[in-house]
């Protein structure tokens, strides 16, 4: 997607990417759950904007070298336009600036969009969470990628 880029969450997205939250997930994050993460030391969070908009957001947490994604979200008009791939690198790219060991997340395996995209990018499958995902009720696989 020409003119994305990726920057930090702040403030200012705050209220956009809790709408994004409702959109996307059944158990969605609060304005002020995401609040609360821009003061957290283990919290990686990027937004995706493109022409002063607002298209995605990730979030992970990096805790001893391990690093796991809470979310990555994109607004439906900007699907499958290249958002999701970016802030997935981004995120990998900030899990080996820590030196972490490892990155590992939890996906839907309905949601084979996604399961294909963090496969492209060297994610391999490392267990399933039963009945992890409710709204329907769905084992999470789960993906991870060793640096």
């Amino acid at each position: 997607m020409d003119g994305l880029k990726l920057v930090p969450m702040a403030p200012r997205h705050l209220d956009r990417l809790a709408e994004l939250e409702r959109l996307c997930f059944a158990q969605p994050w609060t304005r002020d759950g995401l609040a609360a993460e821009l003061s957290s030391d283990t919290a990686v969070f990027l937004t995706a904007e493109s022409g002063g908009e607002i298209v995605g957001y990730a979030g992970m947490h990096c805790v001893c070298g391990e690093c796991y994604v809470d979310n990555i979200a994109v607004f439906p008009a900007f699907r499958r336009r290249g958002v999701g791939r970016a802030l997935t690198r981004g995120l990998i790219g900030r899990a080996r600036g820590r030196n972490a060991e490892f990155l590992s997340l939890e996906v839907r395996p309905s949601n084979t969009a996604a399961v294909a995209l963090y496969q492209s990018l060297g994610l391999r499958p490392a267990g399933r969470r039963k009945n992890f995902y409710r709204n329907p009720t769905e084992d999470a696989l789960i993906l991870t990628l060793r640096f």
